[in-house]
């Protein structure tokens, strides 16, 4: 055998993986408001959770800020895909700001969800991360109480509330389907009569893109998932990976691979979270192909073709 050859490396590449249909129209958003009003257009919160994509669209002209407050007068301000609370745009109409609102509209739908419950009488229980933007933006739709917040099915087992014949449950869009489903297994047990919003919060993305790392973890000897450290979507990806024995990183580019982690390893599954570009999965693969002999297969679960469409009067832009 050539004493200079490459090692055999088989990678199975999960799909669906990366952008999601919000995370798409969110940044087609951004960059379209750019090309009708000229730069700088900014961006409440990052638009989506990663820096690839947040340093792409500052290059071409979007300026990023935490709080309206750092958005100046007189120019137009887009709202992230995470959503806001109400009080935001509320603000903005009264600073005579234009906005665009990328908010995914998945997210939307549990917002009007919300609203609807609590008009009804209803206290939500909503299943999600603390600080999450997306938590923060669903509580900011309802008055204060109105919701209280699970993370763990042990806070399921420990919630006390005023009338358990008057509940409802919500949820993230982003989480694990497997963690919610156990949380919600203790407030059904708890709580029988709460209300269900619909058959399921959790978005298509997110449930397609954990079920198709399900589908190869078990027959790799490591997971890669490319995604940003504060993309929950991303992070729960590894999670699966790992519930299924596999041992599992999260990285945000090819240069944040560690070459020591392939020691030993002869199949590689690889994905990336809902908020990153197919770009970076190339990338991974050609920085791979530098010291293996790499043999890639897609690994399709379900095929997705969900589209959603662009806010009124950025259409024609």
């Amino acid at each position: 055998m050539n004493a200079t050859a490459k090692p055999p490396l088989e990678l199975l590449i999960a799909a669906p993986r990366g952008f999601c249909a919000g995370v798409d129209r969110a940044i087609r958003i951004v960059e379209l408001a750019i090309e009708k009003y000229g730069a700088p257009v900014y961006v409440r919160h990052e638009i989506v959770h990663n820096k690839f994509v947040v340093d792409t669209l500052k290059a071409k002209g979007a300026i990023f800020v935490e709080e309206l407050d750092e958005v100046p007068d007189g120019v137009p301000v887009v709202f992230s895909a995470h959503g806001v609370p109400k009080a935001v745009p509320a603000k903005a109409a009264e600073r005579g700001l234009s906005y665009l609102d990328a908010t995914c509209p998945l997210v939307s739908k549990v917002h009007r969800q919300a609203e609807r419950l609590v008009a009804a009488g209803r206290h939500i229980l909503f299943i999600g991360h603390k600080g999450h933007p997306e938590v923060i933006g669903t509580f900011g739709q309802v008055p204060e109480g109105a919701m209280t917040l699970i993370e763990t099915p042990a806070d399921a087992e420990a919630v006390q509330v005023a009338d358990p014949d008057n509940l409802a449950f919500l949820t993230q869009t982003t989480l694990s389907v497997d963690d919610t489903a156990a949380t919600l297994d203790v407030l059904k047990r708890r709580f029988p009569a709460i209300l269900a919003p619909g058959p399921n919060d959790i978005c298509y993305a997110t449930t397609n893109r954990q079920g198709a790392v399900k589908a190869i973890a078990s027959s790799v000897d490591l997971v890669l998932v490319i995604g940003s450290r504060n993309s929950s979507n991303s992070l729960r990806l590894v999670e699966v990976a790992e519930r299924q024995g596999t041992t599992a990183y999260l990285i945000p580019r090819a240069e944040d691979l560690d070459w020591a982690w392939l020691e030993g390893v002869g199949s590689l599954g690889i994905s990336a979270g809902a908020s990153a570009p197919e770009l970076l999965v190339r990338e991974l693969v050609d920085k791979l192909s530098e010291r293996f002999d790499v043999r890639e297969r897609d690994v399709e679960t379900v095929e997705e073709n969900v589209v959603f469409k662009l806010p009124r009067g950025l259409e024609a832009a």
